[in-house]
């Protein structure tokens, strides 16, 4: 199979999980990058950075139309990332890769768990209880992580939002795009350094499939459950973090 259609299929499949599970993006997108791709752990945290940012603006303006973004406190999970996002993108430059790629299947799984666990009795509270320095003290934690691993943050954003803040399943799924865009822009600012490893011939239809899998994801989400949702999404995060946890000890 060539270079040019394994990039238009993880595309594909990366921008429907931004859609139906405003995550889960650039998790999926980092080892599809190495392993199909044969980009370095380096140039592939910082070339699915460039998809999902695109990716999951475009997903933001299609959950945007159906109302579910809580714009509020979305933007103040986002803004309380921004500095940690750019100093730990800075600092991503000077770990190993073995490093890296360890602590991104570690984080995978641990999100993965969470979203597991049953929901407590705050995961239904009204946004309105939300304390702004609960939400402010999660979005810097979010943004560290984003800056450090080159991931969007979907995938610990969502399950953040609704046991952190008591957010729906759909409300957090929407909401947490607006802090993956602005977490990945502000963590791409500091990666120029890394930027010559990138193949944009591959780049470029890997994005571009992506946002069009992200309008398919939307509409997904729109017919599924939350349940199913949190299931789905937890399934892939734990097979994708154990096959990366393997690769960084072997």
């Amino acid at each position: 199979m060539s270079a040019i259609v394994l990039a238009l299929t993880a595309g594909a499949v990366v921008g429907l999980a931004l859609g139906a599970l405003g995550g889960g993006g650039s998790v999926l997108a980092v080892p599809a990058l190495i392993y199909l791709l044969g980009f370095t752990p380096a140039a592939a945290t910082t070339a699915s950075l460039v998809i999902v940012s695109a990716t999951s603006l475009t997903a933001l303006y299609a959950h945007a139309r159906t109302g579910i973004v809580r714009w509020r406190a979305g933007a103040l999970f986002a803004a309380a990332g921004l500095l940690p996002a750019a100093a730990a993108g800075a600092l991503s430059a000077w770990l190993p890769q073995p490093i890296l790629t360890g602590a991104f299947a570690a984080v995978a799984a641990l999100a993965a768990v969470n979203m597991l666990r049953p929901r407590h009795a705050h995961a239904h509270e009204p946004t309105s209880s939300v304390r702004p320095s609960r939400a402010a003290g999660t979005g810097a934690g979010l943004g560290a992580l984003t800056g450090l691993l080159g991931v969007g943050g979907g995938f610990l954003a969502v399950p953040a939002l609704v046991t952190v803040l008591g957010f729906e399943m759909r409300a957090a799924v929407g909401t947490s795009l607006l802090v993956i865009s602005t977490n990945s822009l502000a963590s791409l600012a500091t990666r120029g350094s890394t930027a010559g490893g990138i193949d944009w011939t591959l780049v470029g239809p890997f994005t571009g499939a992506a946002i069009l899998g992200a309008w398919d994801g939307k509409r997904l989400a729109a017919k599924a459950g939350g349940t199913w949702l949190q299931r789905a999404f937890a399934a892939v995060l734990l097979a994708v973090a154990a096959f990366m946890l393997v690769d960084a000890l072997t």
